[in-house]
C-alpha cells in the first residue's frame, strides 16, 4: 500500500513538473568575425627544421659507417 501511495505521488510530481516549463526567448547574437592569428615566422621555424634534417642526415651516416666496420 505504501509503495503504491510512493509511486502514485513520484508519478504526480513528475507530471506536474512537467507542465511548468517557461519557454526562454531566444537571443540571436551575430556570429563573431575573428581575424586569423598570425603565422610564426617562417625563416625561423624554416632554419630550424632544416638544422633538424642536417643532424638527422649526419646521424643516420654516423650509423651506417658504425655498423659496416
Amino acid at each position: 500500500m505504501k509503495k503504491s501511495i510512493l509511486l502514485a505521488s513520484l508519478l504526480a510530481a513528475v507530471a506536474l513538473s512537467a507542465c511548468s516549463k517557461k519557454e526562454e526567448p531566444k537571443v540571436e547574437t551575430a556570429p563573431a568575425v575573428t581575424a586569423p592569428a598570425p603565422a610564426p615566422e617562417a625563416s625561423a621555424a624554416a632554419s630550424a627544421a632544416d638544422a633538424a634534417a642536417s643532424a638527422a642526415s649526419v646521424a643516420a651516416d654516423a650509423a651506417a659507417s658504425a655498423a659496416s666496420k
